[in-house]
């Protein structure tokens, strides 16, 4: 748990630092291009003012100075337009050379000093007008801050997808390792047990008891076995879903109360998938033996398995005391549990078994707190 509220406090950190750097970019540039398109503006009276001083120059008028002011303006798109609405100038727009005079580029010089007029962006001298816009680097600078709002969210992305994906290896390397630990610690009592009952047996042939020790020995061996496959990548094999099902339900029927019905819904035929027989029993039995502890001993526990065309779908319902909405999204997390006792390991390691060694998904179908819970599971054909 340390580690993953250590894991939710830097994934706030780094949402916090982004929304910090994006108002901060987004002031920065606005005020530079406030700045810059005051400036521009300053640049333009002043373009204008030259324009006017050269059309009232006369041949005693020295124009060098006029001309330099003029010919210095090569960012800010600009167009001069008549009092009767023609183009008598233009310079620094885009995809028209000055020197041509098509009609074509007539009409769209109109339209678009029609938009600049609109815009306001105007300085009248006389009887011309000056129509000008946003040079090329204001308008960088404007779509500047979006660039480095993409570019921060990129990184928290990555970085909160980096720290999720260091948060699951470490995850299975704890399974990993608690797992091979687990079938190591049982092997070696299992064995001595084993041995123990076969002696039992040529000793006390006819003991009733000797059986059922047995049984539970075969369980232990049973569950020794499963660990060392979590503990590995087992191979998924052709086997039955239906003898799956019927061996928890005999298993689930010897060692809960008889107030407990289990009922089965199974298809005629055989479904056949490829899976682990002896991991996926691991997760049906989990699921039920969670039906149980929210059923209090007392209910019904209903499997039904669906051959779809695509799929193959087990759902185990109860009649439980149902999962609280707010803990729907918790209920597969290791160490999540309501019960108190327990380690709320069971369902997080029935999600593993399903979704990372079947490539399955499991999740919870249906909940309504007094009435019970669904747990689906789908499998890809």
């Amino acid at each position: 748990m340390q580690w993953t509220d250590r894991i939710r406090q830097v994934k706030i950190i780094l949402v916090v630092a982004a929304v910090i750097i994006a108002v901060a970019s987004l002031l920065v540039s606005h005020f530079l291009v406030r700045d810059l398109s005051i400036e521009e503006r300053h640049r333009m009276e002043v373009w204008a003012q030259a324009l006017h001083a050269l059309n009232e120059a006369d041949e005693t008028t020295d124009v060098s100075l006029v001309l330099s002011v003029m010919e210095g303006n090569n960012t800010i798109p600009v167009i001069v337009v008549n009092s009767e609405g023609d183009i008598d100038d233009f310079r620094n727009i885009k995809d028209i050379d000055d020197s041509q005079e098509s009609m074509a580029n007539s009409q769209k010089l109109k339209d678009y000093a029609r938009r600049m007029i609109k815009a306001g962006d105007t300085i009248r001298i006389g009887q011309q007008l000056v129509c000008y816009d946003e040079s090329i680097m204001l308008k960088r600078l404007q779509a500047w801050p979006y660039v480095q709002l993409g570019i921060v969210l990129i990184f928290v992305v990555v970085a909160i997808f980096a720290l999720l994906s260091s948060k699951r290896a470490e995850q299975n390397k704890v399974w990993v390792g608690l797992s091979k630990e687990t079938a190591h610690q049982l092997g070696t009592p299992v064995s001595s047990l084993m041995a123990w009952v076969e002696m039992l047996k040529e000793q006390y042939p006819q003991d009733d008891l000797l059986p059922e020790m047995d049984k539970d020995v075969k369980r232990l061996q049973l569950i020794a076995d499963r660990f060392s496959k979590i503990g590995s990548l087992p191979e998924p094999v052709d086997a039955s879903m239906n003898d799956v099902l019927v061996h928890v339900i005999d298993y689930m029927d010897r060692r809960t109360s008889s107030q407990v019905q289990m009922i089965r819904h199974l298809p005629d035929h055989e479904v056949i998938v490829k899976m682990n027989a002896s991991l996926f029993e691991w997760v049906v039995e989990n699921l039920c033996k969670n039906a149980v502890d929210a059923m209090e001993g007392k209910g019904t526990i209903t499997l039904t398995l669906f051959d779809e065309p695509h799929q193959v779908v087990i759902e185990v319902q109860d009649t439980g005391k149902g999962i609280k909405k707010k803990d729907l999204n918790s209920v597969f997390t290791p160490g999540f549990t309501t019960k108190k006792r327990g380690w709320g390991l069971g369902l997080s390691l029935a999600k593993r078994i399903v979704e990372e060694y079947h490539k399955g998904r499991i999740f919870v179908k249906q909940s309504e707190p007094g009435k019970g819970t669904t747990f689906r599971i789908e499998m890809k054909k």
